[in-house]
């Protein structure tokens, strides 16, 4: 791979060696091109989701409110708005907060994908079984005949954090036998709090790719473990598409129009893709070329942003551009992309941006006085996006968006946060302070 070519061709790819922040316009946006899924895997997903809601609800009381749907709301959130506008410059519209960020069982956006498939999984084992058909009251699975079945098959996943809490709880309360490959950048509290839920977790002093590959190599070896693959299931991403499927009544109720006039802008953070990629898959299934949705990464780990502007997908890496990987955004912390993603977003991404580490702090603290909402720094990534991206005058105007800025709605999607204990969240606090 000659990096130096790459450079020339692609000057972004200089800036982001530097550690810079950059915005960058996708060329390929709205493009021609097949896309392996459609609305009815959207669809199907969210039908899987409905039938095991009585099991939800039983196994984890905390969502008898929502009926065992595991879903987060969506607020507006105006005082941060002009908060925001003095830190990062001017923006036209109003401003959201999806709070994925929130979650319940294990407060992060990756309550959505990864506790689907280990749903998925379980459903089909227990089909095959003979033991459960789809007009049944799947709240039965919470019971000893099903934690012994499950408990014959192992589930294996690689993390920085996020995924594998959701991955460990779900499974170990089920009775899978589970075992989570965590990276160096992996916080303490999360370990622990696997640990006590009943997950194995092995602990490496490497990077999340030595995570998932030793995740991986696991799970090979043994027929009866199941590999949660973040850089490529299918299942994965399309448990993170149903959320955009729900979203289309909270904006409804929050009096939000999206169509031609009235632009929907979405700005998401994001580590190997998986998550932003099934949300922002959805949002275009549901809103098509009336949503423009951005990608947020932290500058020391930009790893979809550069498989994206080189076209290399989970060909380049980001420290074979010498950058080091290592972030503050845990959840971010992945020096190479997706392969299943990256090619998706090729044509439905409008583009993506950088943030330094320093600036999450104050978002997260500003956010807590302003808006009595606390997240986690990684999920403060997207934070400059409607400014980076209002004054992208060029873009605007190709998109025929400029005169239709006073109209326009911005999603800032908060991925994790609410499961962060409060003596580490009072440490993050007082440093955006």
């Amino acid at each position: 791979m000659d990096i130096k070519k790459i450079m020339i061709a692609h000057p972004e790819v200089s800036k982001m060696a530097n550690y810079e922040e950059i915005l960058w316009i996708n060329p390929k946006s709205g493009s021609e091109a097949s896309i392996p899924f459609g609305m009815s895997d959207i669809d199907d997903a969210e039908a899987r989701l409905a039938r095991f809601a009585p099991y939800i609800k039983k196994a984890f009381p905390e969502t008898a409110k929502t009926g065992g749907i595991i879903e987060s709301n969506l607020v507006e959130i105006s005082n941060m708005k002009s908060q925001l506008v003095k830190m990062t410059g001017n923006f036209d519209g109003r401003l959201f907060l999806k709070r994925d960020s929130h979650l319940p069982i294990s407060g992060s956006i990756k309550a959505r994908g990864g506790i689907y498939e280990v749903l998925k999984l379980a459903e089909s084992i227990a089909t095959e079984k003979g033991l459960l058909s789809p007009d049944d009251d799947y709240s039965k699975l919470d019971s000893d005949e099903f934690r012994k079945l499950f408990s014959q098959y192992s589930v294996a996943v690689g993390s920085t954090g996020n995924l594998g809490l959701s991955i460990g709880i779900i499974s170990a309360k089920l009775g899978f036998d589970v075992t989570v490959h965590m990276s160096a950048d992996a916080r303490q509290w999360k370990k622990d709090l696997l640990r006590s839920k009943g997950a194995k977790v092995i602990e490496y002093p490497d990077d999340y790719q030595k995570a998932v590959a030793e995740g991986r190599k696991e799970a090979a070896s043994d027929p009866m473990c199941h590999f949660v693959d973040d850089e490529g299931s299918t299942d994965l991403f399309l448990g993170y598409s149903v959320a955009a499927k729900r979203i289309v009544p909270q904006l409804k109720e929050a009096g939000v129009a999206v169509d031609a006039e009235h632009p929907l802008f979405v700005y998401i953070p994001c580590g190997v893709g998986g998550a932003p990629g099934g949300v922002a898959f959805g949002l275009k299934e549901m809103f098509g070329e009336n949503v423009h949705i951005f990608f947020a990464e932290p500058t020391h780990a930009p790893c979809m942003t550069l498989g994206l502007v080189t076209g290399l997908h989970d060909g380049i890496a980001v420290r074979d551009i010498g950058l080091d990987g290592l972030t503050d955004a845990d959840g971010l912390a992945v020096g190479r992309p997706s392969r299943l993603v990256g090619t998706v977003m090729e044509t439905l991404l409008d583009g993506c941006y950088t943030i330094e580490d320093d600036k999450l702090y104050p978002f997260l603290a500003h956010l807590a006085d302003r808006e009595k909402i606390y997240i986690e720094p990684s999920a403060c990534a997207s934070f400059t996006g409607p400014a980076l991206v209002s004054a992208a005058a060029e873009y605007l105007k190709e998109k025929g968006l400029a005169d239709k800025m006073q109209n326009a709605s911005h999603i800032l999607w908060a991925t994790g946060g609410s499961m962060v204990p409060d003596s580490e969240m009072k440490l993050y606090y007082e440093r955006g302070k």
